[in-house]
């Protein structure tokens, strides 16, 4: 007869997720959250302690290759980056965050369609470029951003990395999925040509670009709605105050 589960060792689930939730250290949480669930597996305090120790050993290298983009990127940051992303973009009257998000989706698609995968990336691209100069068209077309809309902004540059990346590189041949489903569908006795697989990825990819330029389309027309008819206003109410024209 098979014993009853232990379910107890889920609460460190929990505690992960309340961490989270309530915006603690991510790297306390999971200390807390490794700690909690060996008691509850009624692991000895010193075999926990070792296995935490022995997990650190072994991925000791992991946070240098997360964590030295992450420095190199926060040190161009520091000596403006960003500010100057904003000031090149501001130069081209008629960028819009739209356009300007549209053209690095198609170039995002390109690339990844070529296996150049590595040329993007929220922490390398997105973060310190492109969302930068999404901002610094809408704020050189209407001046300050509410944040609710900055938010949106930023989320909608991250979005259209995913895209471009995701639908991308499904029409590289030697893309890893690629390869993948060539090897379970041989499984199956069914013999499929990888080039065949990435050629009937393109129509994909057109339509994923077509579908996500029409939402940035979108998303200036609400700039526009809403920054403009902001920007209107004040220009009246300064008008009207001051007898002079914004």
């Amino acid at each position: 007869m098979q014993g009853a589960v232990n379910l107890w060792p889920l609460i460190g689930v929990a505690v992960i997720i309340a961490g989270f939730i309530l915006r603690q250290n991510p790297v306390m949480v999971v200390i807390i959250a490794a700690v909690v669930t060996g008691l509850t597996a009624a692991m000895p305090i010193d075999k926990i302690l070792i296995s935490l120790g022995t997990g650190f050993i072994k991925t000791r290298n992991l946070p240098l290759i997360l964590l030295l983009p992450l420095g190199v990127i926060g040190l161009l940051e520091r000596y403006g980056l960003k500010e100057q992303a904003q000031l090149i973009i501001a130069k081209i009257k008629s960028a819009t965050a739209g356009r300007l998000l549209m053209v690095y989706l198609f170039v995002r698609e390109i690339t990844a369609g070529l296996g150049l995968v590595s040329l993007g990336g929220h922490p390398q691209m997105v973060r310190p470029l492109i969302a930068p100069m999404a901002e610094g068209a809408t704020e050189n077309r209407y001046g300050s951003i509410p944040e609710k809309l900055l938010h949106k902004i930023r989320a909608m540059a991250a979005a259209t990395d995913n895209v471009g990346l995701f639908f991308g590189e499904d029409i590289f041949v030697a893309f890893g999925a690629i390869v993948l489903m060539q090897t379970i569908l041989r499984g199956y006795s069914i013999e499929v040509n990888p080039l065949h697989m990435a050629l009937w990825g393109i129509p994909t990819a057109i339509s994923a670009f077509t579908i996500h330029a029409f939402r940035l389309r979108r998303l200036d027309v609400e700039i526009e709605r809403e920054l403009g008819l902001q920007k209107t206003t004040e220009a009246v109410v300064t008008e009207a105050f001051t007898g002079e024209k914004a």
